[in-house]
C-alpha cells in the first residue's frame, strides 16, 4: 500500500533524533512538508542532514514545547494549512514516588504533558478553520501498565493517553482525528547513551538483556514506529480515531496486560 501525503504540512515535535527523526524521514518520503519543532535546533538540523533527508522538504524551528509563548510563535509563523500534528517530544526519568525529586517531577510535567497541551492549544483552532486534520500523540506502554522505577514518566504518558481520548471526542465534529502510539523499548541513541552511562564495559550484555524483555526477542526500530505513524496520519486511516496503538513486540498483551 503506497501512502501519499503530497501537498500536506506536518508538524513533528522532537523530530531531531530517535523516533522523531525516523518519522520526519518517513513523512518527507511520503511527500509531506515537515516542520520540526526541537529545543536543540542545531543538533536536529545536523541529524536530518546525516539521515539524508531532503532539506527542501523540512524546516527546523528552535522551540521549547513547554513554553506556550514559544509554541504559539512558531505555529503562527507557519503559512497555509497544518494537516498533521505529531506530539512526539518527550523526556524520560527513572525513579519511584519516593525517590523522584520535585524538580524532576515538574520538568517531566512541563515537557511531556504541558508540551502536548501547548501544541494542541495552538494547532487545533487552525485545523478547525481548515476543516479537519490529524493529531498523533506519542505515548508509551508505561502509561498502560506498571513498570518499575518509572513513576513520573508513566504518569505523564498516562496523561497523554487521556488527552488523546479527550481531543478525539471534543473535535470529532470538526473532522479532526486523534490517536496515539505506545512504543515499548525502541533502539535509539537514548538507549545507547543510557547503557554507556550506567553499564560501562557491559553495554553489549545489557543490550541483550533489555532486548529479551520484549516477547518478540528484540527491541523495536525507529522506522517501524514511523511506519505506524505514517499510516495513522494518512487518509487510509480515516476511520480510526480515539485509539492507542501499542507497538511493543507483544510486551503488553503477552505479559498479562
Amino acid at each position: 500500500m503506497k501512502i501519499s501525503l503530497k501537498g500536506k504540512q506536518t508538524i513533528i515535535t522532537g523530530g531531531g533524533s530517535g523516533i522523531g527523526l525516523a518519522m520526519v524521514k518517513s513523512f518527507v518520503d511520503a511527500g509531506s512538508f515537515v516542520h520540526v519543532l526541537d529545543f536543540r535546533a542545531d543538533e536536529a538540523t545536523t541529524n536530518l542532514l546525516k539521515a539524508g533527508i531532503d532539506a527542501v522538504s523540512v524546516k527546523v524551528h528552535k522551540c521549547d514545547v513547554s513554553s506556550q509563548e514559544d509554541v504559539s510563535k512558531v505555529i503562527n509563523s507557519i503559512q497555509g494549512k497544518i494537516e498533521i500534528l505529531i506530539n512526539n517530544a518527550g523526556i524520560a526519568h527513572i525513579g519511584t514516588a519516593e525517590s523522584t525529586e520535585e524538580t524532576d517531577f515538574d520538568r517531566l510535567v512541563s515537557v511531556n504533558i504541558k508540551g502536548v497541551y501547548n501544541c494542541l492549544h495552538a494547532v487545533i483552532p487552525k485545523m478547525k478553520i481548515a476543516g479537519g486534520g490529524v493529531v498523533l500523540n506519542t505515548a508509551s506502554i508505561a502509561g498502560s501498565l506498571g513498570i518499575s522505577d518509572r513513576f513520573a514518566y508513566s504518569m505523564t504518558k498516562g496523561a497523554v493517553l487521556a488527552m488523546t481520548l479527550s481531543v478525539a471526542k471534543d473535535f470529532l465534529s470538526y473532522g479532526i482525528r486523534c490517536n496515539s502510539i505506545s512504543p515499548a523499548r525502541i533502539h535509539t541513541p537514548f538507549i545507547d547513551g543510557y547503557l554507556e552511562k550506567n553499564y560501562p564495559g557491559r553495554e553489549e550484555e545489557m543490550f541483550e538483556k533489555l532486548s529479551k524483555t520484549q516477547p518478540i526477542g528484540r527491541m523495536g526500530k525507529p522506522d517501524e514506529v514511523a511506519a505506524l505513524a505514517l499510516f495513522l496520519c494518512s487518509d487510509q486511516a480515516g476511520f480510526i480515531t480515539g485509539t492507542d496503538y501499542p507497538i511493543d513486540g507483544g510486551f503488553v498483551k503477552l505479559n498479562g496486560g
